[in-house]
């Protein structure tokens, strides 16, 4: 009778089971790399920001601050989002914060506390953002002009625009408005936040997000493939104008009022939350949580530098140290992912 001696062969059995699903994980890891990075930033400026608040005040931050902190990031948020989108595509979107600042201006100039006119202006104002990026869109996809020069233009067109309605601060947004989208009580923007990530895992797996990732990973191999390249550059101009509307709403919300120049810092900080959330400029790698993340962090370190009694004059100083180690650190982050794909 012969014997099957199967025990010498269990191991490489085991080890060829494990060996690919440890190759995936492996491969999970690094291509996420700048998205768990964009993470730790986040909660080590969360963690620094409960730590000073608790030395300084003796208690840990309540439902106020939360709230206070999550209103004011709100409108960065949907500015990072927006500015997401063009940057998959390897262009950039100046023109987010000219965007915002005729956004709010009507909605403070025009919005009255009839819900008719809430709707009504809120959609308005939504489908403005959407002309505004579709001008963007074409002049960049079928014009074929550079991104920064086009948005850098209309960015000034924009602004002179958010003037002409309203020359000096003021107006007013009906507090249920207010109260529905910034709720001083309670952090409900994060219900905006958790729509924004639902419709960002919506979008990857539309085949208009695969279309846009492949548009930014090579636009020769995209035409190549039969990709719509100029529609598709031209349609993610169009929501980065909607989402910047949307972020120019929230800040007529967050501060009751209008103001022509209130977008202007969005601009600057939607690219450096973007930097901050790992997405790369040489387009086509990236997530727009990261970006959410990013947005979150460059809030908090405002609160950190504030509590940790920093002058108001290096507060600008401090805020491009933190971004310069973000930018070193995700170009780490970034090599590694790659280099995982090899």
């Amino acid at each position: 009778m012969s014997s099957v001696n199967t025990a010498p062969e269990t191991p490489a059995v085991l080890s060829t089971g494990r060996a690919p699903m440890l190759s995936r994980r492996r491969h999970a890891l690094l291509q996420n790399a700048p998205l768990l990075l964009a993470a730790i930033i986040l909660f080590g400026t969360l963690a620094l920001y409960v730590f000073l608040y608790h030395r300084e005040l003796d208690k840990f931050p309540g439902a106020f601050d939360w709230t206070s902190l999550t209103n004011t990031a709100l409108p960065l948020v949907f500015a990072a989002v927006a500015q997401t989108m063009v940057v998959l595509t390897r262009g950039i979107d100046l023109s987010v914060g000219g965007i915002i600042d005729v956004s709010n201006t009507l909605a403070a100039a025009n919005m009255r506390p009839s819900v008719g006119s809430m709707v009504f202006w809120t959609c308005l104002i939504l489908l403005i953002g959407a002309l505004a990026g579709l001008l963007n869109g074409v002049l960049v996809a079928y014009a074929r002009l550079p991104p920064i020069l086009v948005t850098l233009a209309t960015l000034a067109i924009f602004q002179g625009i958010a003037v002409r309605i309203l020359e000096s601060p003021g107006g007013h947004i009906p507090s249920t408005y207010t109260s529905t989208f910034t709720n001083t009580q309670r952090p409900s923007g994060l219900l905006l936040v958790g729509a924004l990530v639902l419709l960002w895992w919506l979008f990857r797996r539309t085949r208009f997000g695969v279309g846009v990732f492949a548009l930014g990973n090579d636009e020769h191999a995209a035409l190549a493939n039969g990709l719509p390249v100029r529609r598709l550059k031209m349609l993610v101009y169009v929501m980065s104008g909607v989402l910047s509307a949307a972020a120019g709403l929230l800040v007529a919300s967050t501060t009751t009022g209008g103001d022509a120049n209130a977008g202007n810092i969005y601009t600057l900080t939607s690219i450096a939350a973007v930097v901050v959330g790992g997405i790369s400029f040489m387009g086509g790698r990236g997530s727009a949580i990261g970006a959410i993340f990013g947005a979150f962090a460059l809030t908090l370190v405002t609160s950190v530098l504030f509590f940790a009694h920093i002058d108001r004059l290096y507060t600008s100083f401090y805020q491009g140290l933190f971004l310069i180690a973000a930018v070193v650190l995700g170009s780490l982050a970034g090599r590694l992912a790659r280099g995982g794909n090899r």
